[in-house]
């Protein structure tokens, strides 16, 4: 076999060699990612578990609020100056 050949077979070998390297190493890092959001997962479900009877408590402290947010609304509403028309701004100049 001539050189040329042989040394094209080299290469192509070591290319070869090169792209299994990195896809073992990719698929070991995916490997690690899958366990990862594995536990990610896991951990959510757990805090959502575990705050799920907080939902009646935080729907009635909202409603008790409710009373409150709207009195603060009508205060400022009450303490802002009125707005000033376009006609009135535009006889004064």
């Amino acid at each position: 076999m001539p050189a040329v050949v042989i040394f094209t077979l080299v290469v192509v070998g070591l290319i070869v060699a090169a792209l299994a390297f990195y896809l073992t190493w990719v698929v070991l890092l995916l490997r690690d990612i899958h366990d990862t959001l594995g536990k990610v997962a896991f951990g959510v479900r757990a805090i959502a578990y575990r705050t799920s009877p907080l939902r009646p408590v935080i729907d009635e402290i909202n409603g008790n609020l409710i009373p409150v947010a709207d009195a603060l609304e009508a205060l400022v509403a009450r303490l802002r100056p009125p707005a000033k028309t376009k006609a009135k701004a535009k006889a004064k100049l």
